[in-house]
């Protein structure tokens, strides 16, 4: 399978924090879920893809290309929303417009209108009076009115309700129909990421801790609950990680099906992105 987004031994020494050796690829075709929690290093990964800080080691290729050396012909092509990315409130849709037709040359003036269009967003009110939600529509619009064909999302629908979410997950799984496109999503709302995600990547101190399928990571993986006794038995080569709480243990298998074979618990709760995420952080090895 032909991947859009290749990352290779990236590293990145800020202060203290420092990614290390983040490696992942993006296959065409696909949406990758990019999940950590804050300061996890997702949003410095992202800005290293899109080449906006500099001094790092390792290799990033975006369409086979390198993104140190080829970065205006690979802009054209990429669709960008940053967690911290902005417009001058005194804009309106209809300037915005205006600046992009001569920024992208695949800009789709129908297209863009088409957008704001479905999301309710009037062309010719100031950004300052639209609501934190309505200014995130207005950058994922944007973002997807030159026709990219590779999506960099970082924390998209933050701040947006259930619809306007709902409405942004159909907009991807439309895009992604195209197979020679992808998307990189990185969210705090796990839930989103179950529904639409191919394969997730999970981020923790700088470090990749994994990169699979999602599919893989919802059926396969598990958790057990279970007493101190029970605990006891169980080889910690069978666990990635584990809590104890009041009541009882809380471990997480990488193998419902093998698991059960050996040691006939009961009952395997199926695991949860964001279950995931509390135990491969926060849970004992």
């Amino acid at each position: 399978m032909e991947n859009i987004l290749e990352i290779k031994n990236l590293s990145k020494k800020y202060g203290d924090f420092q990614l290390k050796d983040v490696c992942f690829e993006l296959p065409k075709g696909m949406i990758m879920g990019f999940i950590g929690e804050n300061g996890a290093g997702k949003t410095t990964t992202i800005k290293a893809i899109l080449d906006i800080i500099k001094n790092y080691s390792g290799e990033i290729k975006i369409f086979g290309l390198d993104n140190r050396k080829n970065d205006k012909e690979i802009k054209e092509d990429i669709g960008v929303v940053l967690d911290d990315m902005f417009f001058p409130e005194i804009l309106t849709p209809q300037n915005i417009n205006s600046i992009m037709i001569s920024m992208y040359q695949n800009w789709d003036v129908a297209l863009y209108f088409k957008y704001l269009k479905d999301f309710n967003l009037t062309e010719n009110k100031q950004i300052k009076t639209f609501s934190k939600g309505m200014r995130k529509k207005l950058e994922i619009v944007t973002a997807l009115s030159h026709h990219p064909k590779l999506l960099i999302l970082d924390e998209p629908t933050s701040g947006l309700d259930p619809i306007a979410r709902n409405e942004v997950i159909e907009i991807l799984q439309n895009f992604i129909q195209n197979e020679e496109f992808g998307v990189l999503l990185s969210s705090h709302i796990t839930s989103d990421l179950e529904h639409i995600a191919d394969y997730i990547t999970f981020i923790n101190n700088g470090e990749i801790v994994l990169t699979k399928t999602c599919d893989e990571l919802l059926e396969n993986y598990g958790i057990v609950k279970c007493t101190e006794s029970e605990f006891s038995r169980i080889d910690h080569q069978d666990l990635i990680r584990y809590k104890k709480t009041k009541y009882e243990y809380e471990v997480l298998i990488e193998n419902k099906k093998e698991f059960n074979k050996k040691y006939k618990f009961n009952v395997i709760d199926k695991v949860t992105l964001e279950d995931l995420m509390v135990l491969m952080i926060k849970g004992g090895k």
